[in-house]
């Protein structure tokens, strides 16, 4: 009988510590998320504009575009910068096989391609956003 009480209290005892660390993890992830969201001048800090490019499409038409890629930190900023012909290399790569249509209808996934991209050569940190904040089409 002396043993049932024991193991019994060490069962609850168990138990209302695996509750007690559930809560906690789950109240410090909630927090964290909410810290993650920064500011617009964080988020300028840590991102750059690309040089304007001009390249032509799979069907002879021209586009001259450019983009703003903003990374996870100021540090991976600082890397994408120095990577600038890995980044010119990738939109090129992505735009030659468009045409016309694809690239009006297609420019999120074109963004979606370009940070998929970016991020496999990246060593600190990550792209987070690939916006076009130019196009011409011609």
């Amino acid at each position: 009988m002396n043993l049932f009480k024991v193991m019994a209290m060490t069962l609850s005892t168990l138990t209302i510590l695996g509750m007690v660390a559930l809560v906690l993890v789950f109240q410090l992830d909630g927090k964290s998320e909410a810290d993650s969201e920064r500011t617009i001048d964080e988020i300028r800090e840590a991102s750059f504009l690309t040089e304007e490019i001009t390249t032509d499409l799979q069907n002879g038409d021209y586009v001259r575009i450019s983009f703003r890629i903003v990374t996870d930190s100021k540090a991976s900023m600082e890397e994408l910068k120095k990577r600038d012909f890995q980044v010119q290399n990738v939109l090129l790569k992505e735009l030659a096989p468009m045409d016309t249509e694809t690239f009006q209808s297609g420019l999120g996934d074109l963004e979606e391609k370009v940070k998929l991209k970016l991020n496999e050569f990246m060593s600190e940190g990550k792209v987070t956003e690939v916006y076009t904040v130019n196009k011409v089409l011609q």
